[in-house]
């Protein structure tokens, strides 16, 4: 890979790593002061408002491939593809907000096993989620085109300072009043509301904006063509990914959401490497040729598993002793759910770079398709497996979504498979290793070294194969030798 696209891998790794420390420090607090319920329910609320970011229409994925092509085409569509895709967004969201309104309303009331005084802190504050719609929607939009220009440092300044107002805004109001949530979801809604503002001024540093340019139809249209498959595809993700625990909660009761929800969050981190890595190469991928596209996605494949492998097995072994630590004994009862949801991430790490390349150089719909075509089997397996083995069967179900999801995008993305998949097959029988290892090693310094021995010996032979990866190595033990000399 080139040393610019690695820059800004590593830039937008590190830009991650401060909200993930953020959320971290918080969610205790959190379960503290508003109690396991409490805070069972505000996750269904925000997975719920999650739903409707289907109104993007895809518009942020396509204004940031429109605009990555215009600048590498050096033209001056820029500023119209940016206000056609913050007027759509504003409308689309403006109309969100009102059926989220709704949606709350009977979700809510029906939809989940909640005590009365928490369903009346929530319908206090539904004008509030109702809103936090349209602010979501137009940041998407000012997220995209920052991305487009490959402007990432001032993305993820501005993504760490949203995460901190969005985590502690909340907690200052909980202990300045009360916490209750209609408190709590206000609290969040403005510092969504603040962090967009900053994020819309960020994006006009980036592309030069000056005025308010009226939306231009045909531009609009441009951006639907392609965004639909988008819309398509994000929308079966968004349900896709809070599916599991809004069934949760509507078979087993809020209380399991927060034992679910609480490790799945914190699993979720770990897949920094991997958005960073999408997040620098979509735009790349959409304004090179496809021959250049196949050789980086391929390189990126191999970077991304010599890279993030040895820190899932770390992970693997590390999970149980951290949620001692972190949440008490009782939370980390959870810990054999979260290390089949690692298993997870690792693979969905890897469908992203194939979706990606799918998305910008193939057919989008292919991805649009395999994902709604999976969402009843989906739906249905959850289904099932909660009521069964309950929040296991929901962690086991969403590993294996994760391995189909893999299969048919590496199918599509018409790449030659087998060398891919050796080297998959040779990563994953390592983390195989490492589950078993840590759910029979009890003493902590033997966990610790098998941790670091499994590790190393992953990283070694990722070094043997990967070149990209042996001149990183290198060129990071070469600025930590000048910098001790």
């Amino acid at each position: 890979m080139e040393k610019s696209i690695v820059k800004n891998i590593i830039v937008n790794f590190a830009g991650a790593v401060a909200p993930t420390f953020i959320s971290l420090v918080t969610v205790p607090a959190y379960i503290h002061l508003m109690g396991v319920e409490r805070y069972g329910v505000i996750n269904l609320v925000w997975a719920l408002i999650g739903y409707f970011g289907v109104l993007d229409l895809g518009t942020s994925l396509a204004t940031e491939n429109q605009i990555s092509k215009a600048r590498a085409a050096n033209d001056d569509s820029i500023e119209r593809i940016f206000w056609s895709a913050w007027f759509m967004n504003l409308g689309t969201g403006m109309a969100g907000g009102l059926m989220v309104y709704l949606g709350t309303f009977l979700y809510i009331t029906h939809g989940v096993k909640i005590e009365p005084a928490f369903q009346r802190e929530v319908m206090a504050s539904l004008p509030w989620i109702a809103v936090a719609v349209p602010i979501a929607n137009v940041s998407w939009v000012f997220a995209g085109a920052i991305n487009g220009v490959e402007r990432f440092t001032s993305f993820n300044i501005n993504q760490t300072v949203g995460t901190a107002l969005f985590q502690l805004l909340p907690l200052a109001a909980i202990f300045c009043f009360t916490p209750s949530l209609a408190v709590v979801i206000p609290a969040a809604v403005v510092a969504r509301f603040v962090a967009g503002a900053m994020l819309g001024a960020a994006a006009f540093r980036a592309l030069g904006i000056r005025h308010v340019r009226m939306p231009r139809w045909r531009v609009m249209a441009e951006l639907f063509r392609y965004g639909r498959w988008m819309l398509l595809f994000s929308g079966a993700g968004m349900l896709a990914s809070t599916l599991d625990r809004v069934l949760v909660g509507a078979l087993l009761g809020a209380r399991f959401v927060t034992y679910y929800a609480t490790p799945q969050n914190l699993i979720t981190r770990l897949n920094l490497l991997p958005v960073a890595m999408v997040r620098t190469l979509f735009p790349r991928l959409s304004a090179v040729s496809r021959a250049d596209a196949d050789a980086l996605a391929r390189s990126a494949l191999a970077f991304l598993n010599g890279t993030f492998t040895p820190c899932v097995i770390v992970a693997l072994f590390a999970l149980k002793p951290f949620l001692v630590l972190w949440l008490g004994p009782a939370m980390a009862a959870a810990a054999p759910v979260a290390s089949v949801l690692v298993l997870g991430v690792w693979l969905s790490g890897q469908s992203g770079i194939l979706g990606i390349l799918i998305q910008a150089q193939t057919k989008p719909a292919y991805v649009a398709c395999v994902s709604w075509l999976q969402l009843p089997v989906f739906a249905g397996a959850l289904w099932f497996a909660i009521h069964w083995f309950g929040i296991m069967g929901a962690g086991i179900v969403v590993a294996i979504k994760a391995l189909s999801d893999y299969a048919a995008f590496l199918y599509f993305a018409r790449l030659h498979v087998w060398s891919i998949v050796r080297n998959m097959l040779t990563h994953l029988a390592f983390l195989l290793v490492a589950l078993g290892l840590a759910d029979s090693i009890t003493a902590w310094p033997t966990l610790a070294a098998s941790a670091l021995a499994l590790a190393a010996a992953n990283l070694g032979l990722s070094l043997h194969g990967s070149s990209d990866l042996r001149n990183l190595v290198y060129k990071l033990w070469m600025r930590v030798t000048l910098s001790t000399s």
